[in-house]
């Protein structure tokens, strides 16, 4: 998560025990942003959770995000430990694979959203799986990789200082915003493969069929991560008035409320030219098949009426009539050409061949 430097903090902004200006250790948090008045300070010298903890108790007005990147079992001990975390939350968190949720454990909130990635060369959606606490003035964002690898480098979070000055919820919504964000991308991207699809369909590829269904099946995972964010939504209105929350943040997760509708309509209407699309699909299939039958059958006519007279003929019984006719080799011949052609011509401007 990039860091700005170019905001400097007061005197004691952060200035560290002794002892705590070492080298980051194993355990310490993969990014730290620390911010005074709504402004990103410098945070050097804080590299663990304690002396985050630390800073934030000095003075008002302090808030701090904290981001661990596929933290494992013992860092996340260690955060347990450190916030004091209910047993079940800790649990949450070791075990991952969480849908997106958002619960309330005491004084912490804890939040689970899915951000998404496209792979283009590919044609795959992948979501990643993000755990955000929130505790007072502080927020800890757990970032774990997508299947494919990818890992979320966070929301943007460039707001003005009085937008963040109203406290950690601008960081919580912010967050909120940015995984919605992300998933606009792989509408595009995947809107750009569905134009692609439509052309394979009129052209007859049998290719399109497997990318159809591919897609349908990663839009569902999609709006498997997006649908529940309506809910987190609502919940976090519901707190307003208990916790007080500020009217601009209000209205900003009002517009949140209002990406992630439109984020979920969008996935809606892709769905549903996806089954349009493979309908099409399946007529066009069902039609090609009916003329390959009919140019099937009509070659099958012409060549049984010359057949059968050639079985007639063949049958060298003793008395038939044009056994011993002297242009009886050359009418059956005439009359197998014929029939063929009659049967050709028919066919032909029946659009059967």
């Amino acid at each position: 998560m990039p860091m700005r430097s170019d905001q400097r903090a007061g005197d004691d902004r952060h200035q560290p025990s002794p002892g705590s200006a070492a080298a980051p250790r194993p355990g310490d948090p993969t990014s730290i942003r620390l911010y005074e008045d709504g402004r990103q300070v410098d945070p050097g010298g804080v590299h663990g959770l304690d002396e985050v903890l630390t800073y934030l108790g000095r003075r008002p007005g302090r808030m701090a995000l904290v981001g661990y990147t596929d933290p494992g079992q013992e860092q996340i001990r260690g955060l347990g430990t450190t916030m004091g975390l209910h047993p079940l939350l800790i649990e949450d968190l070791l075990k991952g694979n969480q849908r997106p949720k958002l619960e309330r454990y005491g004084d912490t909130l804890f939040m689970v959203v899915e951000p998404a990635f496209y792979l283009d060369d590919i044609e795959d959606v992948d979501v990643a799986e993000v755990h955000v606490l929130k505790r007072g003035n502080m927020i800890v964002m757990l970032v774990r990789p997508a299947s494919h690898g990818m890992i979320w480098s966070g929301p943007d979070l460039d707001y003005r200082p009085g937008f963040l000055a109203l406290g950690a919820e601008a960081l919580l919504y912010g967050i909120l915003d940015g995984v919605v964000d992300s998933v606009i991308p792989v509408a595009r991207g995947v809107q750009t493969d569905l134009r692609q699809i439509e052309r394979q369909v009129f052209s007859g590829d049998t290719a399109a069929p497997e990318r159809i269904y591919r897609l349908g099946r990663e839009m569902m995972d999609l709006q498997q991560a997006v649908a529940p964010m309506t809910d987190i939504v609502e919940s976090l209105r519901a707190g307003f008035n208990r916790h007080d929350i500020a009217h601009e943040l209000r209205t900003y997760l009002g517009d949140v409320a209002d990406h992630v509708r439109r984020v979920g309509l969008q996935i809606d209407q892709i769905r549903e030219l996806l089954t349009q699309i493979l309908t099409v699909n399946a007529t066009l299939t069902d039609q090609r098949r009916n003329d390959n039958m009919r140019t099937v059958s009509s070659w099958g006519a012409i060549l049984l009426v010359p057949t059968l007279i050639g079985s007639i003929y063949g049958m060298n019984f003793a008395n038939m009539p044009e056994l011993n006719w002297r242009y009886g080799y050359p009418m059956a011949l005439g009359l197998m050409a014929a029939s063929a052609v009659v049967l050709y011509i028919v066919f032909k401007r029946r659009d059967w061949l």
